[in-house]
């Protein structure tokens, strides 16, 4: 029976070819790659965001009620759920190029429709395009920076990547409060649109593909077929449709490992959520703040605590693996990476939302809220010291699926999430603020509990239940 301290990597025992699989791009290279990816993961996010405080002019302007309105923001996430789970399918049997350059068209055409719509079921319908057509940047950039980079150097450009999808949530809702109050709702439209154009050109033009070579569905479908030619023929056949189970990416949910990040991930999680959903109710009632742009700005301590947070988890996490296989004589336990995310589990994130409770209670004027603030970005930074490596984690364990478990992984969270947020408005006017966030932080030290689970018998679990894991040094060195 395997434990928690099996390894499943031996230094010295790497195949030659398999290495050189990470060196086929240039340090350069890789560095504009990462930057590509990283560009186009800002956006998911961010348009989730952006609509957040336009709900009333939206409603005003298109003569419908708030409520209707508001699904624009149900329509965003539904979109951003299932188009990940799709692409990402498709990405293991195409690549991750074809993916991106079918993917952000659809974005674009979405943009321009939101930006020129003058009906709300219009927009609803081209609101779940939009996000169908930029879902899976977050999967697809994760899969191609496992492509690219090896074990003990993906920590910090996945960091980097996740923090730079952070920048959305940090200056969304300010953005969209800014554009509502001054402006239009549309204008950041024509922003996107012009923004998804410029990224689909750099990817057309300078993003190869990543996939390791000869593990791509169609090339392996290429392969058996000459197989069966027996003609010894290497000429490939003319492009085909294939049709995928979108939804296979939730087979993985069968390994008890991946259903424990994901329940860690959303304990942690759903803080922020508790922070930030009813923030004109809590710290913007107490601090006397109303005007949508400012209410917008409150957020920007979390976000850029997010930015921080995940770049700096990444190196943390990387020099935790170095550290741990030193130790071991260079064998290497995956469950490692987990033990930089421990301190903060415990501290950063359920003490922050439970400071804020108090610190709105009970601290008024100019001090409170700058306690408030100084809360949100300590909640922001302990967050993404627990998330980024996590989502490595299931990389390093699943390299050769790393776009569908990052689906798989986003994606049921998410869902669980949604079910909780209508949850909170309610907990606060019926229990108050102090109470609500109380009982967040006793769900974050719930996450603390099942990360040390998973570092405590995450070698157990993966003997428990096989979905496929990478275990050979030829897989992921």
């Amino acid at each position: 029976m395997s434990t928690e301290e099996t390894p499943l990597l031996a230094e010295g025992h790497t195949p030659l070819d398999h290495s050189r699989v990470y060196d086929r791009f240039s340090p350069s290279k890789k560095r504009v790659i990462l930057a590509m990816v990283s560009c186009s993961g800002v956006i998911p996010l961010f348009v989730s965001g952006v609509f957040i405080p336009a709900i009333p002019q939206i409603a005003r302007d298109l003569l419908t009620t708030p409520e209707v309105a508001s699904l624009t923001i149900t329509t965003s996430y539904v979109g951003a759920s299932l188009g990940s789970m799709v692409m990402a399918t498709y990405s293991g049997f195409y690549g991750r190029r074809p993916i991106y350059l079918v993917g952000l068209p659809f974005f674009c055409l979405g943009s321009y429709q939101i930006a020129v719509t003058q009906n709300i079921y219009h927009l609803i319908a081209w609101r779940f395009i939009q996000n169908v057509g930029i879902s899976a940047s977050i999967s697809l950039g994760a899969g191609v920076i496992g492509d690219v980079y090896k074990l003990e150097e993906r920590g910090f450009p996945l960091g980097f990547f996740f923090g730079a999808s952070l920048i959305g949530p940090a200056i969304a809702p300010v953005s969209g409060g800014i554009m509502a109050h001054y402006a239009s709702w549309r204008m950041l439209q024509w922003g996107f649109l012009l923004y998804g154009l410029i990224i689909l050109t750099s990817m057309a033009l300078w993003l190869p593909e990543t996939s390791h070579p000869g593990t791509l569905g169609i090339e392996q479908a290429e392969y058996h077929h000459h197989q069966q030619q027996g003609d010894g023929s290497t000429q490939r056949r003319k492009w085909r449709w294939v049709w995928l189970n979108p939804f296979s990416c939730l087979g993985l949910l069968r390994s008890p490992n991946l259903v424990l990040v994901i329940a860690t991930s959303a304990l942690v999680l759903l803080t922020e959520f508790v922070l930030l959903v009813p923030l004109a109710y809590t710290i913007g009632a107490e601090y006397g703040i109303v005007n949508e742009a400012l209410i917008g700005a409150v957020f920007i301590p979390c976000g850029v605590g997010n930015m921080v947070g995940a770049p700096l988890a990444g190196y943390v996490s990387d020099r935790v693996i170095i550290a741990h296989r030193a130790k071991r004589g260079g064998e290497w336990c995956p469950e490692d990476r987990l033990r930089g995310a421990l301190f903060s589990a415990a501290t950063f994130v359920p003490l922050s939302v439970l400071f804020i409770g108090l610190t709105v209670e009970f601290i008024p004027g100019r001090t409170g809220l700058l306690l408030c603030l100084v809360w949100l970005f300590m909640n922001g930074v302990g967050i993404h010291l627990v998330l980024s490596p996590l989502a490595v984690y299931n990389i390093d364990i699943m390299q050769s699926r790393s776009t569908e478990i990052i689906a798989a992984y986003t994606g049921t969270r998410g869902m669980f999430i949604s079910l909780l947020i209508p949850c909170i408005l309610p907990s606060i006017s019926h229990f108050g603020v102090v109470a609500t966030n109380a009982a967040a932080a006793l769900v974050a030290w719930a996450g603390f509990g099942t990360l040390v689970v998973i570092i405590r018998y995450g070698g157990q679990l993966r003997a428990w239940k096989d979905i496929g894991y990478t275990t050979a040094d030829s897989e992921n060195i």
